[in-house]
């Protein structure tokens, strides 16, 4: 089998370093096996090792390969859509557990680093930023509707504070939330599977999971192996496949570009972001943006449904980087790539359970550094006979998309249209 390399990246060219992972050969046995070395598995194989668990991660590509190693390495709070949207849906009572939830997976992030000693370039800080009236509006509600679920890191940012934060003349204001901030994201993930390895844990790289045989005593199947568990959690997301067929109905993936630019140099850097905090417009399709450690501005944005890869990332995100920053026109480009997150119809996350033993967490819509690394202590809280969280989460309600990934496509493009031109006329 071919082996399957890290996609070109700023992350993959910078990403600490650590042998390649054998494949899966032959039969092995354990008590979880989880599919999928990004963010979910990693933190799902974390807290259940550290539960007594005996616990074996088969990925298809490396560890991080997919979402986990190419975003935009932003911790942001809360879910794709926000709190009142869930309480809306689905009333005060799995909001209150939910709302208590939105604000645990940043924290999650810094305890992993902290505790197993992860360099990932950890800053704290993260900006949103207004760029019309009704978007500064929406943060002051927003700011009292985290405050009402016990989130007090935040302060609001008139016109003449954000520029202090970030040298930007299209916004009006902003909101700066404390415990938000950025990483290294594939160098996050490479720390997770560390950890689990110095746990007791096997990950197994270039092994994908071919089939799985559903019973009471489940097993997965890989080209060259196989696994025999009590528990499965399937944790592929955006690159599951056709695996779990009753899960591709559900989830659409999309494309996101990134591009991160030559090392700006320390004077240039601190002029664009003085105190080294991330920023994300408030857009519907939004922008964002973070130094790296060495002082590159990493830029991302723009959305391809039915994730194809654009033929040229470069002219669709370095437009966007010059409206910004018209001073980094004479800036060069030293990356340019795309990953795939997964789209759920309804923004929020899915997860559950397949029979007994089977279990998944997909389609963070594009919200999934801080709700992955949740996802993996609500799932593994589950195995361990815990379930309130996993329920609040599984009750969700969630639906098809219309005519499938095939026509759902389509669909997501024109709702993304309406709403990008929203954006562009201010309402």
């Amino acid at each position: 089998m071919a082996n399957i390399p890290y996609p070109e990246s700023y992350y993959a060219a910078s990403a600490n370093a650590v042998p390649p992972r054998p494949a899966l050969q032959g039969e092995v046995e354990t008590d979880v096996c989880v599919i999928g070395a990004g963010y979910t598995g990693l933190s799902s194989a974390l807290f259940l090792l550290e539960n007594g668990f005996k616990v074996t991660v088969l990925e298809a590509a490396r560890v991080g390969f997919g979402a986990s190693g190419r975003n935009g390495g932003q911790i942001v709070n809360s879910y794709s859509r926000d709190i009142d949207v869930i309480e809306r849906t689905v009333g005060p009572k799995q909001a209150q557990l939910l709302g208590q939830m939105a604000f645990e997976g940043g924290r999650i992030i810094r305890e992993r680093v902290a505790k197993y000693n992860i360099q990932c370039d950890l800053k704290d800080g993260g900006v949103f930023a207004a760029i019309t009236a009704r978007q500064m509006a929406h943060l002051e509600s927003q700011k009292r509707l985290w405050e009402r679920f016990g989130h007090t890191q935040l302060e609001l940012m008139d016109q003449r504070r954000i520029r202090e934060v970030v040298s930007c003349e299209q916004y009006v204001g902003g909101m700066l939330d404390m415990s938000g901030g950025h990483i290294h994201p594939l160098n996050l993930a490479l720390g997770e599977a560390a950890a689990i390895e110095s746990l007791g844990g096997t990950v197994y790289e270039q092994s994908p999971a071919v089939r799985i045989e559903r019973g009471a005593n489940p097993v997965v199947h890989t080209p060259q192996g196989r696994v025999r568990a009590k528990f499965i959690i399937v944790a592929g997301n955006a690159y599951l496949g056709n695996l779990v067929p009753e899960l591709a109905a559900k989830s659409m993936p999309c494309g996101t570009q990134v591009i991160t630019t030559e090392p700006l140099g320390e004077a240039l850097a601190k002029r664009l972001l003085p105190q080294d905090y991330c920023v994300e417009d408030c857009n519907y399709l939004l922008d964002y943006y973070r130094l790296t450690g060495d002082k590159r501005l990493v830029f991302g944005g723009g959305v391809v449904y039915g994730a194809r890869d654009p033929a040229n990332i470069e002219a669709i995100i370095r437009p966007k980087m010059l409206k910004a920053f018209p001073q980094l026109k004479d800036v060069k480009i030293d990356y340019a790539w795309t990953g795939n997150f997964l789209l759920t119809l309804s923004r929020l996350p899915q997860v559950g359970r397949l029979g007994d033993n089977i279990y998944y967490s997909q389609g963070c819509s594009g919200h999934g550094v801080t709700y992955t690394h949740l996802a993996g202590k609500v799932l593994a809280e589950a195995l361990r006979g815990q379930a309130e969280r996993f329920d609040a989460f599984a009750d969700l309600p969630h639906y098809p998309f219309p005519g499938g990934q095939l026509l759902g496509t389509p669909f997501a493009a024109l709702g993304a249209w309406y709403y990008g031109l929203r954006d562009k006329l201010g309402f």
